[in-house]
């Protein structure tokens, strides 16, 4: 059976990494984004691979989503839900219900209805395999950032459950919990995080990494090659797991 692969978020950093890995190997691949401008700059880099704007947290945008993909190359054979959003970095009491909702809607629900879009044509073909993106947050737990991980949370159960729902079609269903990932957004936090704490970036990066097993970063391509893995015969037996890439994160500050 050809491989013919969806990737969420895929117009950059991991998501981009593995669309291109995909490609690379002869799969087809059709990505989503919400960045008009990098799925723009990624298709014409790959002109192999289809692509269509959306807002996976937006239910329409869903299903522009799978109908595109499927006319692009048919059933989708591999789901990779990579798309998440950080949500407020707030106060559990101070998180508003916008915030709380767009978390949600977004990583937890847009997850729900990619998977909803796809399975049924996998349990009619009795072959698919799913692969979610959560945290390694949901291990350590981390103060003010309740809404992002309550939503990677209920992700995992997302995972497990459909493992267990999906099984007996031949349809795997598992996630990944990154750690700190060397790419723009992670950066991004490093250099809020040294603004509003006085620290130089430096100090805030060796603050995070002493509390990594491995003391290093994850890149893109660990995670790719992780779920180029789960996608692979080589997983046939490999469901309802969570699988850390991360270096073993101990704590976040």
């Amino acid at each position: 059976m050809s491989v013919k692969v969806i990737v969420t978020g895929g117009a950059d950093s991991v998501g981009r990494v593995i669309a291109e890995e995909f490609l690379r190997r002869g799969a087809r691949v059709h990505i989503c984004d919400v960045r008009g401008d990098a799925l723009r700059e990624t298709l014409a880099a790959n002109p192999e691979m289809t692509g269509t704007l959306a807002n996976v947290g937006n239910g329409d945008d869903v299903l522009k989503v799978i109908y595109e993909s499927q006319r692009a190359f048919g059933d989708a054979t591999i789901l990779v839900n990579n798309v998440g959003i950080a949500g407020p970095r707030a106060a559990l009491e101070d998180i508003s219900d916008a915030d709380w909702q767009q978390t949600m809607d977004i990583n937890l629900g847009g997850m729900f209805r990619l998977m909803r879009g796809v399975v049924p044509a996998m349990k009619r073909n009795r072959h698919g395999v799913i692969i979610n993106f959560s945290t390694g947050s949901t291990r350590t737990r981390l103060p003010m950032r309740t809404a992002y991980v309550v939503s990677k949370a209920a992700v995992e159960s997302l995972t497990l459950n459909a493992a267990r729902e999906l099984g007996p079609f031949n349809v795997r269903c598992n996630a990944i919990l990154p750690g700190m990932i060397d790419n723009d957004r992670m950066k991004g936090i490093v250099a809020r995080i040294a603004e509003e704490s006085g620290r130089s970036v430096a100090q805030v990066e060796e603050d995070y990494l002493k509390y990594i097993s491995l003391r290093s970063k994850v890149q893109p391509q660990d995670l790719a090659q992780t779920v180029l893995f789960l996608a692979s015969d080589a997983a046939s037996k490999i469901t309802g797991e969570l699988l850390a890439v991360s270096g073993n994160v101990e704590w976040e500050i």
